[in-house]
């Protein structure tokens, strides 16, 4: 297989990181949620400044990709002046809430993300990739997804307090959620969380007072391409979209807003139904049972290309797919049926039932799934 390098850390619009096709910058919209001149502000700036490219991220967040150290520069200053970036640095780096996108306003998800980030200045110095999680609508929807310190929807009604890799969790008062997180966040600190890395892989006994038996309620069923409650939900391919297919998605008759999702699935809050070019509105597309890194030569760490042998393998392939560029396999957050992993000499290693013997050229791979 490939060597590949961890990182540790994640990017934001202060501390851009490195990829094979220049700086890549992220944002993170408060709540999931950004109204439609936002957006169309951002897909101008990706063009002028980056390559066009935009991530929807794992964690409902946009990634500028392509920026040159000049247009990282110029970026940063837009964003600031369009109020979604927050001047300090610090913030900015901790600023890692992952909300369940089905709010509404004034509802216990909104309230608890605004109380939280209001109080950020309380949180304590976290690593880089620990996060809070607020999940609670009227049924959880990010039980999958991964989160340090968890507010969720419990069986009985009401919402708890849950420590990442802990199955149960305490009941919290009214008003009480953001206090819990943050409490929560500061056991961690303060117990040597830092050197487990994350809250799942902490095995300090949590203090009584986080301590429960309250279980989260059953999970809604996950957000899919087409109508929805909320307006028009397109899912991005391999979690990347260009800028002007973004955008259309914002000039449909009744649009407001974008709300970002973990699954890659992007929703024009109000708009009407109806597709985009460049964005999935079908949810029986192949492509979502897919999932590719960037690959070469986009990431520097990458051995393959992935994306176009992953589009055209998908109605191959039964089940799910993961194509990465190395070992890393960071675009899999799950498991999948069939993973391909990327070599340095440009093969790809397959795991999966039925898989042919390794290493395969991409070649050889794509004329075994034609035979099956």
């Amino acid at each position: 297989m490939s060597g590949f390098r961890v990182a540790g850390w994640c990017p934001d619009a202060w501390h851009p990181m490195a990829a094979g096709d220049g700086l890549l910058l992220r944002i993170k919209p408060h709540a999931a949620r950004l109204p439609r001149d936002a957006v169309l502000a951002l897909c101008d700036l990706a063009g002028r400044q980056g390559n066009g490219l935009i991530d929807v991220s794992r964690r409902a967040n946009l990634q500028l990709r392509g920026l040159s150290e000049a247009g990282w520069q110029a970026a940063l200053r837009e964003l600031l002046a369009l109020g979604l970036v927050s001047a300090d640095p610090a913030v900015e780096a901790r600023r890692n809430v992952l909300v369940a996108p089905d709010w509404r306003a004034g509802d216990d998800t909104q309230r608890i993300a605004d109380d939280l980030v209001a109080r950020s200045g309380e949180w304590p110095e976290l690593p880089g990739k620990v996060g809070f999680v607020i999940d609670a609508g009227a049924a959880p929807l990010l039980l999958r997804e991964p989160g340090d310190f968890r507010v969720e929807r419990g069986a009985g009604g009401g919402l708890i307090l849950r420590a990442a890799g802990r199955a149960t969790g305490v009941a919290l008062a009214p008003g009480e959620e953001a206090t819990g997180l943050i409490a929560l966040a500061r056991w961690f600190a303060e117990s040597g969380g830092a050197q487990a890395g994350r809250m799942a892989r902490h095995d300090a006994p949590l203090p009584a007072w986080a301590q429960g038996e309250d279980r989260p309620a059953a999970p809604a069923p996950l957000l899919q391409p087409g109508p929805c409650a909320l307006g028009m939900a397109h899912a991005a391919p391999f979690g990347q979209v260009e800028a002007p297919v973004l955008a259309a998605a914002l000039a449909v008759p009744g649009a407001q807003a974008l709300r970002l999702t973990p699954w890659r699935v992007i929703v024009a809050e109000g708009a009407a139904p109806g597709a985009v070019a460049g964005l999935i509105a079908d949810p029986a597309d192949p492509l979502l049972r897919v999932e590719a890194c960037p690959g070469a030569p986009a990431c520097p760490q990458a051995g393959v290309a992935t994306r176009d042998l992953a589009r055209v393998l998908a109605p191959l392939v039964a089940g799910t797919l993961h194509v990465s560029g190395c070992a890393k396999r960071c675009a899999g957050t799950r498991a999948t049926t069939n993973t391909l992993i990327g070599r340095a000499d440009g093969r790809f290693d397959w795991a999966g039932p039925g898989a042919p013997a390794s290493p395969l050229t991409p070649r050889a791979v794509l004329a075994h799934c034609e035979s099956r």
